[in-house]
C-alpha cells in the first residue's frame, strides 16, 4: 500500500466524485477509475459505492479512509521533523488563506518571509474560512489565516487583528455627500467617515453570496433595520463586489483592511450598524509543527500587526 494510493482514495472521498477527484489530482478520469477498480479487486472489498450523483463510502471504505488519514498525517509529521534537521535552510509549508484577504495580505508576508528564509517554499491553498478550518483539522494544511475561528474547535488559534466591516465606494459616488466625519472615531471604528445605513439604502448595492460572511452580515443588518436593499447583483464574490464598489458601480460591503488593496477608494463606517471580525493564525491540531511553519506564523504576526 503506497502513500500515493492513499492520497488517491482521500481525493475520491473528499470530492465524492471520481471525475472531480481526477481533476484535483491532474490525471485522466479513466486512469483514476481503473486504479480504483484494481485496488478494490486486490483488497477484496468495495471501498466506494457508485451512485447517480457520484460515490459514497462503504463500511469497509470508512475504516480504510480512517487509516489513510492517519497514515498520511504521520508521514507529514515525519517529513516535518526531518525538515527541521536542516534548521530552516530548506523545507516547505502549506498555508491556507481566504482568497480575497490573501490578495492583499499575503504578498507583503511572503516577501518578508522569503527575505529571511529564501529556500523554504510556501504552498498556498485559497478558499473560504469553513473549508480552510476543515483542511486544517484534517491535517492538509500546516497553517491558516482564519476569520473568527470556532473557539470550541480543536484548532490552535492565536489572535492577530480585528477587522471592521464597512462600505466601499468611489470618491465621486453621491453617497459621499451624506457621509459624516467620525470626530471621536465613534465606538471602536478606525474609519474617518461614516454613513447611516438608512441613507445608503437609497443607492444600489452589489451583494456577496449567502455563503460568505459579508453576504450573511449584509442581509442581517438590512433585516434588522427593516430595509430592502436595491440590488440587481446579489450573489457576487467579495472581490468582484468590492471592485465594483471601488469603481463607483454601486455600494458594497467589504473589510477595512482591504484599503491596502483599493488605495483610491473611499471606506465608510456604518456607525451603530458596523461590525467586526477577529482574524487569527491557526495551526493544525494535535500534530507536530515544523520550525518553518512556526517561522511563517511569526512573520505573519510581525508584518500584519
Amino acid at each position: 500500500m503506497e502513500l500515493k494510493d492513499l492520497n488517491f482514495l482521500i481525493a475520491i472521498y473528499e470530492e465524492k466524485s471520481i471525475s472531480r477527484a481526477a481533476e484535483r489530482l491532474y490525471m485522466a478520469q479513466s486512469s483514476l477509475s481503473q486504479f480504483l477498480s484494481n485496488y478494490e479487486r486486490a483488497l477484496g472489498y468495495r471501498i466506494f459505492v457508485r451512485t447517480a450523483s457520484g460515490v459514497r463510502t462503504t463500511e469497509a471504505g470508512e475504516l480504510l479512509l480512517q487509516y489513510a488519514y492517519k497514515a498520511t498525517a504521520e508521514y507529514k509529521r515525519v517529513q516535518d521533523e526531518m525538515q527541521d534537521t536542516a534548521n530552516l535552510k530548506s523545507g516547505s509549508v502549506i498555508l491556507g488563506i481566504n482568497t480575497f484577504r490573501g490578495s492583499y495580505m499575503l504578498p507583503p508576508v511572503l516577501n518578508a518571509f522569503h527575505m529571511k528564509y529564501p529556500n523554504i517554499h510556501v504552498k498556498v491553498v485559497d478558499g473560504r474560512t469553513r473549508m480552510l478550518e476543515q483542511l486544517l483539522t484534517n491535517g492538509d494544511l500546516d497553517l491558516a489565516l482564519l476569520a473568527t475561528p470556532d473557539k470550541h474547535s480543536r484548532i490552535e488559534s492565536e489572535y492577530l487583528m480585528t477587522d471592521e466591516i464597512c462600505l466601499i465606494t468611489s470618491p465621486t459616488h453621491p453617497i459621499m455627500k451624506k457621509a459624516k466625519k467620525n470626530r471621536q472615531h465613534s465606538g471602536n471604528s478606525q474609519i474617518p467617515m461614516y454613513v447611516d445605513l438608512q441613507d445608503a439604502a437609497n443607492y444600489e448595492f452589489n451583494l456577496c453570496g449567502t455563503d460568505t460572511m459579508l453576504g450573511q452580515y449584509a442581509r442581517r443588518i438590512f433585516l434588522k433595520n427593516e430595509l430592502t436593499p436595491i440590488t440587481y447583483n446579489d450573489n457576487m464574490s467579495v472581490l468582484l463586489a468590492s471592485s465594483l464598489g471601488a469603481a463607483g458601480q454601486g455600494l458594497a460591503f467589504t473589510y477595512y483592511s482591504s484599503r491596502h488593496y483599493f488605495r483610491n477608494a473611499e471606506f465608510l463606517s456604518l456607525g451603530k450598524d458596523g461590525g467586526t471580525i477577529e482574524i487569527s493564525t491557526a495551526l493544525a491540531p494535535g500534530r507536530y509543527h515544523s520550525k518553518a511553519t512556526l517561522a511563517l506564523r511569526d512573520v505573519m504576526h510581525e508584518i500584519l500587526t
